[in-house]
């Protein structure tokens, strides 16, 4: 066994979390993967799951992405020197796409979210960010009608097994 075999299997058990809301608010146009700056008790206490994106949102300062309002709960087994959990974080995106971004959100409408926050099969955080537009009241309900009868449809299709 190789070590980098060795290194994907310990970070596959890291947790993935998902911003199930951010779907649900927001109908999403395009997606992109980035690199996020963590602290060191940043990185302990996320590869443990306690991680929110539930009122996060990207806003740009100057021409960088920030992570803002996701909460990395404090890591417990820390000394004195901790993190702030609701600190703003810096996002790595490459120049021409951070670039890209900032145009197209400041379009009407569009905004970034944070869909989903992991850890690659190399061990560096990553966050899947979504270039989304606000959902109205009545897409809203569409999506909940839709599910409920895929949901209808899955019990009946399940009974005939």
């Amino acid at each position: 066994m190789t070590m980098a075999h060795t290194q994907e299997n310990k970070y596959a058990k890291s947790p993935t979390i998902i911003n199930k809301k951010a779907r649900f608010n927001y109908e999403v146009l395009e997606t992109v993967e980035a690199g996020i700056i963590l602290l060191g008790t940043e990185v302990k206490s996320a590869r443990e799951g306690k991680v929110s994106l539930d009122e996060a949102y990207i806003r740009f300062i100057g021409e960088t992405p920030c992570l803002v309002g996701a909460n990395i709960a404090e890591y417990e087994k820390a000394s004195h020197t901790t993190h702030e959990p609701l600190r703003r974080r810096p996002l790595l995106l490459h120049k021409r796409e951070s670039r890209r971004l900032l145009t197209r959100v400041k379009e009407k409408g569009l905004t970034l979210v944070p869909l989903k926050f992991y850890f690659n099969a190399r061990g560096y955080a990553k966050l899947l960010v979504g270039l989304a537009r606000g959902k109205a009241l009545h897409d809203k309900r569409k999506s909940i009608r839709d599910r409920d009868m895929q949901r209808d449809m899955d019990r009946q299709m399940r009974k005939f097994r």
